[in-house]
């Protein structure tokens, strides 16, 4: 199977540098829904079969376009939710950021027992994405598109993609709409096809003042 994980529009959050993993949380800012609505062009002739989002509302708001377009039903799985900010969900200082990404690091280069501070652990998020993923693979599609999260997409799938170092993803950025591509299974092994890090809009729709700690590289 070839999935495209698809990371959100631009929130609130990702303009002012705000850790914001709660459920389901913000919508999009303008930018962020012309983002959104930029993907029906861009992805029209990717042979995308289903269509997945998290339990954020964001992600639901950035597929309702494309939904739209390819005349599919977005199905949820919470599994692909943004990794949780647990004690620091709501902060936006530079001790939280970086306390929240040394440990999403940690998981991306091995270290799946360590834990988010009052949140989950590496091995606790691997295995509701891997979850996630595992049934979007039991619809037996060969092309599927999941909407999710910067540091979701980026630490699961540089960490299954066996092309990859296990922290490719942590020293790649991944802006809001960016496409990361894998395909493969579990059985057989994941292969990165490509990563898209910039909006698939294109360059216009990049917001430079945003201070994004997940979609930065880390």
């Amino acid at each position: 199977m070839r999935l495209l994980l698809i990371r959100h529009g631009q929130t609130p959050a990702n303009v002012t540098g705000v850790l914001d993993a709660e459920v389901p949380g913000p919508g999009l800012t303008e930018l962020g829904q012309q983002q959104a609505d930029a993907l029906p062009a861009a992805l029209a002739d990717r042979g995308i079969e289903r269509l997945f989002v998290s339990s954020m509302v964001r992600t639901h708001v950035t597929a309702a376009p494309l939904a739209a377009a390819l005349g599919l039903e977005p199905v949820e799985l919470p599994g692909l939710r943004e990794i949780e900010a647990g004690d620091l969900q709501g902060q936006r200082d530079r001790t939280s950021v970086q306390l929240y990404i040394s440990t999403v690091h940690g998981w991306s280069a091995g270290d799946r027992a360590s834990r988010m501070p009052g949140g989950e652990s590496g091995d606790d998020f691997f295995a509701r994405y891997d979850d996630a993923v595992q049934q979007i693979l039991a619809t037996g599609v060969e092309v599927a598109a999941a909407f999710s999260h910067g540091a979701a997409i980026r630490t699961w799938a540089s960490a299954v993609s066996q092309n990859t170092p296990d922290e490719f993803g942590t020293q790649r950025h991944l802006e809001n709409t960016g496409i990361v591509e894998v395909e493969g299974s579990f059985e057989d092994g994941w292969r990165l096809v490509d990563w898209e890090g910039e909006p698939v809009g294109g360059e216009q729709l990049v917001d430079r003042t945003a201070q994004d700690p997940t979609g930065d590289a880390f």
